[in-house]
């Protein structure tokens, strides 16, 4: 992983977006007043006539991307994620899901680390809601390589794609030359003490959980999960039946998102526990990207510290066990003890 290094996703997007116009002139770009934000001003600058800022207006945001696909266009859609899967999921559904027309939607600024504009803007459900839709298909880039790779697939596939892009700065993780491909995980690492699967900006981060873990004797595989639909079974499969312990990890509710899809395919095909991490049934609050993943426990900290919860041995956990009912009868004779002493004492 190059640390040293660290560029947005939808800085990523904005510039292959613009690469991508030179090369096919049915790309057409709409943004609903928010292009300087989800960087497709990039695209806007070079080619005006072919971008569409429809204002804030979101339903006809996506109406309008539905009109121009009909005509055989190929738009890009973009905005935050809270207004592209929230407020035109009625648009999205009826629209473009439905009659499976070929309309890109890049929604910017999703999950936790869109960070100081709060809880009313961390889209923390849009997996779960994207990943519902037939004809769908479901893209949470993890860097700078991958996004470029997912925004080029995108234009290939014909029909709906969500493609979901973060606001932080997340470290390049792969070179230009690693080869990608819808609906197939990357695993990085051979470790068996536990697999972590992660996606977007939860990769970076249980990379370096996985880097401290092996400083501690624990090994650990990441897979980069990122195609949420269609998923990958046979990667999540493999890895039950080759690692001890499975945890998931999204900057995402725990509710519908990749921790579910996990556990809907292998309680089918291979029955196994799942730990899953993320937002736990609640919203956000407002603060940094980073502490805000410390203060959710969905940091590499919290990553390395839950692996090393759940990988310890049958043993070690007796001995917790039984250390700790130890501690309750000492604590309880401690108590009578101190009850006895009360019952004798003269007020």
């Amino acid at each position: 992983m190059k640390e040293e290094k660290k560029i947005a996703t939808r800085q990523s997007y904005g510039e292959a977006l613009a690469k991508l116009g030179e090369k096919n002139n049915d790309i057409v770009v709409l943004d609903a007043d928010l292009s300087s934000a989800t960087k497709t001003n990039i695209f806007a600058e070079k080619f005006p006539d072919r971008f569409i800022n429809v204002g804030i207006a979101e339903q006809n945001l996506m109406g309008t991307a539905a009109g121009l696909a009909a005509y055989g266009k190929v738009p890009f859609v973009s905005t935050f994620a809270i207004f592209a899967a929230g407020r035109a999921y009625d648009q999205i559904r009826n629209s473009i899901c439905y009659p499976k027309l070929n309309v890109k939607i890049c929604a910017t600024h999703a999950g936790l680390t869109v960070g100081e504009d709060g809880a009313t803007h961390q889209m923390l459900e849009d997996l779960s809601l994207m990943r519902t839709l037939p004809n769908m298909t479901v893209i949470s880039p993890s860097d700078d390589t991958q996004t470029r790779w997912a925004i080029e697939e995108a234009s290939k596939i014909e029909g709906p794609v969500y493609v979901r892009l973060a606001r932080m700065a997340t470290p390049v993780i792969y070179d230009e030359n690693q080869a990608f491909e819808i609906g197939k995980m990357i695993q990085l690492g051979e470790g068996t003490d536990a697999t972590v699967f992660a996606t977007g900006v939860e990769v970076a981060e249980s990379l370096k959980a996985q880097e401290e873990l092996a400083k501690e004797g624990i090994n650990i595989r990441v897979i980069d999960v990122h195609t949420i639909k269609p998923i990958d079974k046979e990667m999540i499969i493999k890895c039950a039946k080759e690692t001890k312990k499975i945890i998931t990890i999204e900057d995402h509710s725990i509710i519908g998102g990749l921790g579910s899809a996990i556990c809907e395919v292998l309680s089918e095909e291979y029955p196994t526990k799942v730990i899953r991490m993320g937002m736990k049934d609640r919203f956000g609050k407002s603060g940094k990207a980073e502490q805000l993943l410390k203060y959710f426990k969905m940091d590499s900290e919290s990553i390395k510290e839950e692996v090393k919860l759940a990988v310890r041995s049958d043993s070690e956990l007796r001995i917790t066990y039984a250390e700790r009912k130890c501690s309750e009868v000492s604590r309880e004779k401690q108590q009578r003890t101190t009850d006895n002493l009360c019952r004798n004492v003269v007020w």
